[in-house]
């Protein structure tokens, strides 16, 4: 029956088909190589662990430490890792081809308050009926927006037509 591989680095026992190790104390001072049972042993009456820090050295580093807080501590560091982490949404504007400017001027506020959160922005502009035939109101919407968020944002992904609507994405600066 095969063995359940372990998540992180192995230790004592679990480190296996190793003959000598460069061994590391726990005063963080290299012992240089010794066989592998000895280093073991070392930790042993260290009352500490043998951990392997990097097994694909020629000889592996084993280093000897508290294996449970060393497990903590990485625990932490990645926990610390994924907070300050900043995930990037991508929140979307509709507009139309005969957007008034008091509407217009509402939508254009809510896209700098997503730009200041650090988000991209989709514009969606869509066409309903006899709209179709004059697409150029709605591009000359779309080059207003580019003009008035030039200095806050930049476009990622130039106007496009999907169908009956024009698809731009913006990305702040």
């Amino acid at each position: 029956m095969p063995v359940p591989q372990k998540d992180g680095p192995r230790a004592n026992r679990d480190i296996r088909g190793v003959r000598e190790v460069q061994l590391i104390d726990d005063a963080g001072q290299n012992r240089g190589v010794m066989p592998f049972f000895d280093a073991l042993k070392v930790a042993e009456e260290a009352g500490l662990d043998l951990v392997e820090i990097s097994p694909n050295a020629t000889p592996p580093v084993c280093k000897i430490l508290d294996y449970g807080k060393f497990r903590f501590l990485e625990q932490k560091k990645a926990a610390e890792a994924r907070k300050k982490q900043k995930t990037v949404e991508v929140k979307e504007i509709k507009l139309r081809p005969g957007i008034d400017d008091h509407d217009y001027e509402v939508k254009m506020k809510a896209m700098k308050g997503f730009f200041e959160e650090g988000n991209k922005v989709k514009i969606t502009l869509r066409f309903r009926g006899r709209e179709m035939a004059h697409q150029s109101l709605g591009l000359k919407v779309l080059d207003r927006v580019k003009a008035d968020v030039g200095d806050i944002a930049k476009v990622e992904m130039e106007p496009n037509f999907e169908g009956r609507q024009v698809v731009m994405v913006l990305a702040p600066r």
